[in-house]
């Protein structure tokens, strides 16, 4: 069981919109401590909640306390930023990137000469 499975449950059996809302902004606050449920109830302490949200918060934190789920401490994701090729580049790639590049540099020059003659045929220059 999960703290996700908790909260699912009590979704179903409370089935209101006050209900639903109040474990939506448990659900927005478990993002922000990466899933530790003490962290996540005590940023909602100061706001407020629908009718009845602090009860369920209640139900919450007790049935997350009695499986060992209200403390969770996962550590924080670094995320990887760029890594070098782990083989190097073969010289053959070269020659293929100076022919897509030439290209590519052929058809913008022969797409500006045909937009030139179209504007002088049109002025009529």
């Amino acid at each position: 069981m999960t703290l996700y499975d908790i909260i699912a449950e009590l979704r179903r059996e409370h089935q209101t919109a006050a209900a639903s809302k109040t474990l939506d902004l448990v659900m927005i606050e478990l993002g922000k401590t990466r899933d530790n449920l003490r962290s996540a109830l005590a940023n909602l302490e100061g706001q407020t909640l629908p009718p009845g949200g602090r009860e369920i918060l209640k139900e919450l934190e007790t049935r997350a306390e009695r499986v060992g789920l209200d403390d969770l401490d996962y550590p924080a994701v670094e995320m990887a930023g760029y890594k070098p090729p782990l083989e190097p580049v073969p010289e053959g790639t070269w020659g293929i990137a100076l022919i897509l590049g030439g290209t590519s540099l052929v058809i913008v020059i022969l797409a500006v000469a045909a937009i030139v003659a179209g504007v002088k045929s049109a002025t009529g220059h």
